[in-house]
């Protein structure tokens, strides 16, 4: 029973592909293909409408790998997981909550540079003033001035020199394959030194309750225990998460 329904299935699915294929191989036929065709145009040759259409689905599937390698999310959400490891937190907030809150940071922040892409890219892609190819190129410049603007230059300089190349003069001609490993690295860079200036007050917390549990001879009395507390107070007395915000999006330099 089990194969029959199977078999099933996959005649169905299969008789579905053959239907969606049937007016390709029609127009194969008649010699009308042309999902691959290019156009001549005053301006040189453009990609026909399904070529761009298979384009924009594409670049769609490396949205998540775009939004974690070239903005600053990466940076975001190391940031509020070392946050809660320094308060002493396993589970709270969880992951989920620590993703959304890099995300609408990330939106924010990267706000200036989605406007420029909308603004002088995707609407004249849209009105037909520009072509697909300028439009992208339009893009990877914008996106490629705020890259630059949070990659320091030891970073820079050790990912073109692990290419065997030399840096430009003007940074603006740095081959992007270059220019988004460099960029990670320097994201990384400033997560860490953020979380470490993060650690300290937390540390210094857990270092004073230690010392007095052990001058009080309570060395069986888990330290963590007792100085958790204390640190969700401070942190909220202070204002935390606001100071937080505002650290992470004054960390990120405009482009």
């Amino acid at each position: 029973m089990l194969r029959r329904s199977l078999t099933g299935r996959s005649l169905a699915a299969l008789g579905l592909l053959i239907a969606a294929l049937c007016p390709l191989f029609a127009q194969a036929a008649s010699g009308e293909v042309t999902l691959f065709n290019l156009h001549d145009t005053a301006d040189g040759q453009a990609f026909s409408v399904k070529l761009q259409i298979l384009i924009v689905m594409t670049l769609l599937g490396f949205l998540p790998a775009m939004l974690m390698l070239m903005t600053c999310f990466t940076r975001f959400v190391i940031v509020l997981a070392i946050l809660r490891q320094a308060i002493g937190l396993q589970q709270s907030p969880p992951n989920n909550v620590l993703v959304g809150i890099a995300l609408i940071m990330t939106l924010m922040v990267m706000r200036p540079v989605w406007q420029d892409i909308y603004s002088n890219a995707y609407q004249p892609f849209e009105a037909d003033q520009i072509s697909l190819e300028d439009g992208l190129g339009h893009a990877k410049q914008t996106l490629s001035r705020f890259m630059l603007a949070q990659t320091n230059r030891t970073s820079l300089e050790t990912m073109v020199s692990l290419a065997g190349e030399t840096v430009p003069e003007k940074l603006e001609d740095l081959d992007f394959s270059l220019l988004l490993p460099s960029f990670v690295l320097s994201e990384l860079k400033t997560a860490f030194q953020l979380g470490f200036m993060i650690f300290i007050p937390f540390l210094v917390i857990d270092l004073v309750v230690a010392s007095v549990l052990m001058a009080m001879g309570m060395m069986m009395l888990s330290p963590m225990m007792i100085s958790l507390p204390f640190k969700l107070m401070i942190f909220v007395l202070v204002d935390g998460w606001a100071l937080m915000m505002g650290t992470l999006t004054s960390s990120v330099q405009p482009f």
